[in-house]
Parts: C-alpha cells; structure tokens; sequence
C-alpha cells in the first residue's frame, strides 16, 4: 500500500529492486573498510575451513548445496539459530552466540558461503553477513545463482556447487598467508565499497530530495 500512498517512497535493499522502488543497500561505514589491512588478515592462523554466522530462515536449499557436502570433508562450524538439522548430522552447529562473538568465528575461518533466501537472490539483495566476514579476513563464497554475484566478490569466489566449494577451499588453503591471499582478502574489501554508508546516504538523499520536489511541483499545481 505504501507505493500507493502520496508522498512516500519505497526502498529496497536489492541491487534489482521490484518496480516502484529504489535500491538502498545496507550499510557499511568506510572507516572500517580503510582500517582492514589484509595483509595482516592473511597471517591471521585460522584453524576452520568453513564458518558460517547466521540463522536458518529459507536457507535449507543452499546449506544442501553449497555448505553441507563440504562440511563432510573440512573444519567448519555453524553459528545462529538453526532449529531443524536433522538431515545434517555431521555439521557442527553451535547454537546462538553473542553478535560481538560473530567477528570471532569469522576470524577462524578461511571462508564462508553467502547462502541467501531464494527472494533474496533473485533480486541481489546480500546482508550484512557478507561485511562480518570480510572485515575479518573470510573469504566469502558466494553461489553463481545470487543475481549481480561477481558484483559481491570476484569471480574466482563464485561457485556453482558443494564440489566447487571444496576446490575453492583446496586452493585457499594451498595460498593461505601468502601475497595472494591478501590480494584476494582486498579484492573482496574493494567489493564491499558498493555498500559504502556514505554512497547509501546519497541515495536516500537522492530519494528524499525527489520526493520534495514532487510535493513542491503538486503545490505548485494545486
């Protein structure tokens, strides 16, 4: 109803938000971004393979995929609110940890798998899992099938399936600590500048000023 009401605009945090709305992607302050040497990332010691921070909700569908074949052959450990893992007995699920306990198991980790909601990938809409995990130094995986998802982190991250995961992993940790491994941590800092707060203030900025414009021009009218 909110796209029928005068004088109000819709955002989505979708890089393909549906018609009517603008794209206002979630936040990330470009302080943190400039403070993120990966070059001290890469030495990190990470004793995990595989790590995942977050919840349970519509994900069943690429944990089977991406995250669960993988877990039967590396370190991994699953961290959120995940109520129904029978299917998966051989993941590590720890149950709910603090937020300030996220950038922990992040920085244990070599990498993590962006898993996404099917309406979320449809439409380019990444959460704030994808900061957590780079701004320590995890790499992200993220699955070909996530719209715009080499625009999220480079194309070498993206995978098409469990197996691709394990080829990814294997090659992540032949260059652990090493110049290519920072190389890489940055390429995936550079990608999280399109989340950049001061660029999402913009938008909003642009929206807001439109959005006056408009009223103007029907008071104008009136």
């Amino acid at each position: 109803m909110w796209r029928r009401t005068v004088h109000t605009r819709v955002c989505e945090a979708a890089l393909a938000p549906t018609l009517g709305a603008h794209s206002l992607l979630f936040p990330v302050a470009e302080d943190l971004l400039a403070q993120a040497d990966s070059l001290t990332l890469a030495t990190w010691p990470r004793d995990l393979a595989l790590g995942y921070v977050g919840n349970q909700y519509d994900r069943d569908e690429p944990f089977d995929r991406f995250f669960a074949p993988a877990a039967t052959r590396v370190e991994h450990l699953v961290a959120g609110k995940w109520t129904k893992t029978g299917r998966w007995p051989h993941v590590r699920f720890a149950g709910r940890i603090p937020f300030e306990d996220a950038a922990g198991v992040y920085g244990r980790s070599l990498a993590t798998v962006l898993m996404l909601p099917e309406r979320y990938a449809a439409v380019g809409q990444m959460t704030q899992r994808i900061f957590e995990a780079v701004l320590a130094g995890c790499l992200p995986l993220a699955p070909a099938d996530i719209r715009f998802a080499d625009r999220f982190v480079p194309k070498e991250l993206v995978v098409r399936s469990g197996s691709d995961v394990l080829e990814r992993l294997s090659y992540l940790r032949e260059i652990a600590g090493t110049e290519r491994h920072a190389i890489l941590i940055a390429a995936c800092v550079d990608r999280l500048r399109l989340f950049g707060l001061s660029r999402q203030v913009n938008t909003l900025e642009s929206v807001l000023h439109g959005l006056v414009r408009a009223t103007a021009t029907e008071r104008g009218a009136a």
